[in-house]
C-alpha cells in the first residue's frame, strides 16, 4: 500500500495528559514549541485530526507565520496545508474553525446525509469505510493526491487507531511542565490499549524547550511481544 510518512505531534503534562479530565485543551506548550509546532505544519504536505479534537478544542490548523507561508508560496505550493478531519458519522459543526478552502471531511458510507449536506459548502467530503472511516484507505487516496507527508495533531482516539494499524512512522511528544492528574484525562493513546504485544519506539532525540522536553521516536515496524 502506497501511503504517506506520517507523524504524530502532541504535548502532554509531566503525568502524560493530553487534556483535563472533561478533555478540555490545556495550555501545555510555551513560545518555542508553538514556533517548532508552526514549522512542523508548514513543512507537511497535510494535517489531520480526529472529530473528537474538533468538538473539543475547534483548532483551526492554519500555519501562523507569514514567512512561513511566503516560503510555501516560493516552492510553489500552497500557502496552508491540506487539513483533514476523521469523522465517520460527520459530527464537524458547520462553523467549525477547520472548514474553509483546503478542507477535506473523510466519513464511512453511513454518515447521514443532512449532516453532510449542512458540511459541504465549507469542505470537501470523502466516503472511505462503511461504519468508521477506512484509514488505510483514506492514507492511500491521499498519497494518490500528493500528499507525502502528514501530520497528526490528536486526538487520542485518532492516535491509537493509527498506531493500532501500523500507519505511524515517528512520534513528537513536547513534555511540558506541569501536572494535570485525573484518572478520566485522556493520554496521548486512549483505545482498547495493547495487552499481550506492544508497538516499540527508538528515541531519535532529546531537546530542552522552554520548561519542557522535547522527544522524538521512530516506530519499529510490526509490535513486540510483551516479556513474560
Amino acid at each position: 500500500m502506497n501511503r504517506p510518512f506520517v507523524f504524530i505531534n502532541s504535548a502532554m503534562s509531566a503525568d502524560g495528559k493530553i487534556s483535563s479530565r472533561d478533555r478540555r485543551q490545556i495550555r501545555i506548550s510555551g513560545k518555542e514549541d508553538l514556533l517548532r509546532v508552526d514549522e512542523l505544519r508548514a513543512a507537511s504536505d497535510a494535517i489531520m485530526v480526529g472529530v473528537g479534537t474538533v468538538l473539543a478544542d475547534d483548532p483551526g490548523l492554519r500555519v501562523k507565520s507569514r514567512v512561513l507561508q511566503e516560503k510555501r508560496t516560493v516552492m510553489g505550493r500552497s500557502k496552508e496545508p491540506f487539513r483533514i478531519v476523521a469523522d465517520s458519522n460527520a459530527r464537524t459543526p458547520a462553523n467549525a474553525k477547520i472548514l474553509g478552502p483546503g478542507c477535506m471531511i473523510a466519513v464511512s458510507y453511513s454518515a447521514p446525509e443532512e449532516r453532510l449536506d449542512r458540511l459541504r459548502p465549507g469542505c470537501e467530503i470523502i466516503k472511505c469505510g462503511t461504519e468508521m472511516v477506512d484509514l488505510p484507505g483514506l492514507m492511500e487516496e491521499l498519497y494518490n493526491r500528493g500528499v507525502r507527508r502528514l501530520m497528526v495533531e490528536g486526538g487520542a482516539r485518532l492516535n491509537w487507531s493509527l498506531i493500532e494499524l501500523g500507519l505511524v512512522d515517528e512520534i513528537y511528544i513536547y513534555i511540558g511542565g506541569l501536572i494535570i492528574g485525573g484518572e478520566r484525562a485522556p493520554s496521548l493513546v486512549d483505545g482498547p490499549g495493547f495487552q499481550n504485544s506492544f508497538p516499540r519506539l527508538s528515541l531519535q532525540s532529546v531537546q530542552r524547550l522552554d520548561e519542557g522536553l522535547l522527544l522524538q521516536w521512530e516506530l519499529h515496524a510490526g509490535i513486540t511481544p510483551a516479556p513474560q
